[in-house]
């Protein structure tokens, strides 16, 4: 896809999905064979239920059916929300990840997986998880000093009211 119809399809669809509260996250446009699939993935502090999502494809198709954006050809409109293990890239996808395991590729080199704890304008505060009966320990990671982040997919967490309990 052109940055030119990158930007004209942005400019066409983020008012609607504002207009639904929620973020456009990203756009995509990928040919499989003959057919062009076009990808929106939106997502908003709270999460984008079902509902939601399904309101904003609504809103995305009649717009799109209404202007020559994807051309006269045949395509499909996918809309979803961001992945489990989504990466985060602004700000506010960190602020979205508080508490939750993260995988980091440092500027520096070297990984790091640990919990975010807290976001602010500088970088993360995060937990590292102890190992070996270690305890955990806190460290800063400022925005800079991250190359790449990722959230990671938790299968036997504990839920904070257990581990009080």
């Amino acid at each position: 896809m052109s940055t030119t119809q990158s930007e004209r399809l942005r400019e066409l669809l983020e008012p609607l999905v504002t207009a639904q509260g929620l973020d456009l996250e990203e756009i995509e446009v990928d040919s499989v064979g003959r057919k062009r699939v076009l990808r929106v993935v939106v997502d908003s502090d709270e999460g984008a239920d079902l509902d939601a999502v399904a309101d904003v494809s609504r809103a995305l198709s009649a717009k799109l059916d209404e202007t020559d954006a994807m051309g006269t050809g045949e395509y499909t409109l996918e809309v979803g929300t961001p992945g489990a293990e989504r990466p985060l890239h602004e700000h506010r996808h960190y602020v979205r990840a508080v508490d939750r395991l993260v995988r980091f590729q440092l500027v520096e080199g070297g990984e790091l997986v640990a919990r975010i704890l807290e976001v602010d304008e500088d970088g993360v505060d995060v937990e590292v998880p102890g190992v070996k009966g270690r305890k955990a320990t806190g460290r800063r990671l400022g925005f800079g000093d991250i190359d790449k982040a990722r959230v990671q997919v938790e299968f036997n967490r504990k839920d904070k009211k257990e581990e009080e309990a």
